[in-house]
């Protein structure tokens, strides 16, 4: 028990100067580590400029002429008399009627104006000769009127006879159906032997793709919100008709002509709620399409006070895109952005970015909001290969 009695606090007393010591040793650690230097961010300041503002929508092919191609005369389709799906010239033949019927209506309309003339004729005759016979009152003046009378019916029946000759020459020469316009045409929904009806039947169809429409339907949230920008001068507007049009295809590939707005309907439609608007290519090569589907910017006007930052800069939270800023105080905060349309490796930003303000480009992983940092510029050549544009 004495033994157990003086090892005890011996022990203590051992354990009393190793924690002594171990304290001594962490303090003397813990003052000789450096401070930790505060995290440096590359920075760009905002600056306002004027870019060009170019919406861009999807738009439709249309062709710029669909001529309806329908007889003029009721009757049997003896020949088809292109090659379906090709190219035609204005007055190349299309289609030929039996023309047999209308020849004989022709030949009866030439004869029936023989027929007036003779009572013309007669009727002029007759007139002459009881003109004098009044005179010596051998004939009643009733006798006069009734000649004249005839004389005039027949005049009105030989009018009436070459306006048959007419409408049966119109009728014959319509037995040709012929091109009304250069264009490509479709194939013939009718052949040989068919009875067609006139102004009933259509047979085809020609597209003149040379120049080609483009329509474009406008939402109208779109229409009043650059509306309100015009007014607000936050977007210079030369005039609708003075807007041209960029064409993409949907492969990507740039349409090398540039269109010209040429049509804005006058009111929206309701089942869409959109404007429609049209815009003309030239289309020499015929690579647009009728029916085809292909992206539209339109260019003319531009936006001042523009915003632009770069697209790394912009990260995407819960409540939508935001940016780290560092303010006076050089210290980070967030700042929620309206980023609103992508210009080439930039963003527009349209809401929550002032002039001055300096936005985190670089250092972004390293930082937080309230965190102290040293702000440097940013250098562009520091940035990536430019990325393609979201979808």
């Amino acid at each position: 028990m004495q033994i157990e009695r003086r090892i005890i606090p011996q022990l203590s007393s051992c354990l009393v100067f190793a924690v002594i010591a171990l304290s001594t040793g962490c303090k003397q650690e813990a003052g000789s580590m450096p401070a930790q230097p505060m995290p440096q961010v590359e920075v760009v300041t905002v600056q306002t400029q004027v870019v060009p503002d170019e919406p861009e929508f999807i738009g439709r092919a249309e062709a710029s002429r669909p001529v309806e191609i329908r007889s003029q005369v009721t009757g049997i389709l003896k020949a088809v008399l292109y090659p379906e799906g090709r190219d035609v010239k204005k007055g190349e033949r299309l289609y030929q009627i039996d023309p047999v019927p209308f020849r004989a209506a022709v030949a009866s309309a030439k004869a029936k104006i023989a027929q007036a003339e003779a009572r013309v004729v007669q009727a002029r005759q007759d007139l002459a000769r009881v003109k004098p016979l009044l005179a010596e009152q051998a004939v009643s003046q009733k006798d006069v009127d009734d000649a004249i009378a005839q004389e005039l019916s027949a005049h009105a029946a030989l009018e009436g006879a070459k306006a048959d000759l007419i409408k049966a020459q119109f009728d014959l020469d319509n037995t040709l159906i012929t091109a009304p316009i250069s264009g490509i045409i479709e194939r013939s929904r009718y052949y040989e032997g068919r009875l067609v009806s006139a102004q009933t039947d259509l047979l085809t169809t020609i597209h003149r793709v040379d120049p080609m429409y483009v329509v474009v339907n406008v939402p109208e949230t779109f229409i009043l919100k650059r509306r309100r920008d015009i007014e607000a001068k936050r977007i210079t507007h030369p005039g609708d008709y003075q807007l041209r049009g960029r064409l993409t295809l949907m492969d990507g590939t740039v349409y090398p002509q540039e269109g010209v707005l040429d049509l804005l309907e006058p009111g929206l439609r309701a089942e869409t709620s959109t404007r429609q608007t049209r815009i003309t290519f030239p289309n020499p090569d015929r690579i647009i399409l009728p029916g085809q589907f292909v992206k539209v910017r339109f260019t003319g006007d531009t936006k001042t006070n523009a915003v632009l930052i770069p697209q790394r800069s912009v990260l995407q939270g819960p409540q939508g895109p935001f940016v780290f800023v560092v303010n006076r105080e050089e210290k980070i905060e967030i700042r929620d952005v309206v980023a609103s349309d992508w210009k080439g490796n930039q963003w527009l930003i349209d809401h929550g970015l002032n002039t001055g303000d300096r936005v985190v480009v670089n250092g972004i992983m390293q930082i937080g909001p309230g965190a102290p940092v040293t702000a440097v510029p940013w250098v562009a050549a520091n940035t990536d290969s430019t990325p393609s544009r979201p979808q």
